[in-house]
């Protein structure tokens, strides 16, 4: 099957986005009452994200951590309960509805990465750029943060060559199924992986030419030491 047109797959993102305000209003309107009264203010986070052709924007989430205490201090100790509850149930992503009102974001696609993850991309991995990022996606129901970023990144290019509106249908009906069982949240021991940021090419040894006249002066006498007694 094709890969649905731009303005088909725009007009039902809007359309389930649209769906999705009726029971997602109140119920953000709650979750705001309780961070105010748990967390105080700001209620939302804000972060850079890379979406389309590169074009860059801020993804929006409930906020799940309190403020750090101390410069240094971890990111794991922040995340209040109801943060965990809310990363939990995928909650705290309510609020990308209003990314995908915008076209920043769409239903399912790639999940949109930080830019300086983006700047690692090799040109094959630029392909997951090729389409809008999404509230879900293939990698996300195949494992979200319990497999690698190399692993996640080859199923959303894989997405990315094969998507169509069965493929989306699945996605979505698996996306519904990870919410009422969710797995994949964290990966093993509670931290999710980093991206693997490639090593940087050794530096090259600079082996200083010698002249042929030189050479010839610096290489051992071939001449006997008994011929050169005489």
């Amino acid at each position: 099957m094709q890969p649905v047109g731009g303005g088909i797959r725009r007009g039902g993102d809007l359309l389930i986005a649209a769906a999705a305000g009726i029971v997602a209003v109140p119920l953000g309107l709650l979750i705001v009452v309780l961070i105010r009264c748990t967390m105080g203010g700001p209620v939302l986070f804000r972060q850079t994200r890379t979406g389309r052709h590169g074009k860059e924007f801020d993804i929006l989430k409930f906020r799940t951590m309190r403020e750090k205490r101390y410069a240094d201090e971890p990111d794991a100790p922040r995340i209040t309960r109801l943060g965990t509850f809310l990363r939990t149930t995928s909650l705290d992503e309510l609020p990308q509805l209003w990314n995908v009102a915008r076209g920043e974001m769409g239903v399912i696609g790639p999940r949109p990465t930080l830019p300086e993850q983006v700047v690692h991309y090799t040109d094959r991995q630029r392909g997951r750029l090729a389409v809008r990022p999404g509230l879900t996606g293939w990698a996300q129901v195949r494992g979200r943060n319990s497999i690698t970023w190399p692993e996640r990144i080859e199923l959303d290019l894989w997405y990315v060559e094969h998507r169509s509106l069965l493929l989306d249908l699945r996605i979505l009906l698996l996306t519904a199924k990870v919410l009422l069982r969710p797995a994949g949240i964290t990966a093993a021991g509670g931290v999710n992986p980093g991206f693997p940021v490639p090593a940087e090419p050794p530096a090259r040894v600079v082996v200083p030419l010698i002249a042929p006249r030189e050479a010839e002066e610096a290489a051992p006498s071939a001449v006997s030491p008994a011929a050169a007694g005489r």
